[in-house]
């Protein structure tokens, strides 16, 4: 494994409830996107123009949307290292009624391993390699270099946070940042269900219509195709939502008509695969698209 190595460490005291603005200041001026928390340890809310995804973002955040609303209320999507923008007019009754400062880890680059209780962090002594950690209420954060996709109750007491997540901002932490290891990334990793039948790969036949589209030429399926893979190699994340879309699209309009073919459909879990979805995933994502669709 990679050795550990060290990066700039937020110097300073543990941050005060009275000093959130100043402390966001200096975790974005080492590159760290921060946002305030209001009581309750969460993020602001959506301002009225952003209300009921009214400004073209993403429900909930879970991606971020083309909103350029100047406010903080997208939650992680929102956290930034412009001084400009933390210091902005738009963002000045945020930080009067902020009790402390979050982050976005994977903005920075980073992977927090949240700690919930004393039996997490034996775990996570016994099982992952030392690394930054921070104290948190109940346990520890552990943070690492490297980004994944967050995942919530990963095991008991364990939450991941990086990419499309915020943590708080507890201090600098103690120890050396060491090299996100495979042992977290495979805990986001679901098993199959061991009582459910592996589904077949390829599930549409062609039709009595030797593979052509009944009621399009052929170039159109070609197209759908084409549009479809290059909608799964242009995602950078939400890989699991993407091919499922992707998967989704193609089928709302060929599933029905005999068109599609083993070589559409391989086409299709190639450009998958290549962005690092199992075969089984392929499968999976395959067979839940065809029964959304009552095929």
């Amino acid at each position: 494994m990679t050795q550990p190595t060290t990066i700039r460490r937020v110097s300073g005291p543990q941050p005060r409830p009275t000093e959130p603005l100043q402390t966001a200041l200096t975790l974005a001026a080492t590159g760290i996107p921060a946002l305030p928390l209001r009581r309750g340890k969460v993020p602001f809310g959506n301002c009225p123009a952003c209300a009921d995804n009214a400004c073209g973002g993403r429900p909930n955040m879970k991606t971020p949307g083309p909103c350029r609303c100047p406010g903080v209320c997208h939650a992680w999507a929102a956290a930034t290292t412009d001084p400009a923008v933390l210091t902005s007019p738009a963002w000045k009754a945020a930080w009067r009624r902020a009790v402390s400062v979050a982050y976005h880890p994977g903005g920075a680059g980073l992977t927090v391993v949240d700690l919930d209780d004393t039996d997490a962090i034996a775990w996570a002594r016994e099982t992952l390699p030392a690394t930054r950690t921070v104290p948190t209420t109940r346990g520890e954060h552990w943070i690492y270099r490297g980004t994944m996709t967050s995942h919530n109750a990963v095991r008991p007491g364990v939450d991941i946070k990086s990419t499309m997540s915020y943590a708080r901002y507890l201090g600098p932490g103690t120890g050396i940042l060491a090299t996100l290891p495979d042992a977290v990334r495979t805990l986001a990793v679901k098993e199959p269900a061991p009582a459910r039948p592996a589904p077949r790969a390829t599930v549409v036949q062609a039709g009595a219509g030797g593979g052509e589209c009944p009621h399009r030429t052929p170039a159109y399926l070609e197209r759908g195709i084409v549009m479809a893979v290059q909608r799964i190699t242009s995602a950078r994340t939400a890989i699991h939502a993407t091919v499922y879309g992707a998967f989704l699209a193609v089928l709302s309009r060929h599933g029905r008509c005999g068109c599609l073919t083993d070589t559409h459909v391989a086409r299709l879990f190639a450009a998958a695969q290549a962005k690092g979805e199992t075969l089984r995933h392929c499968a999976d994502a395959w067979t839940n698209a065809r029964t959304t669709l009552g095929l």
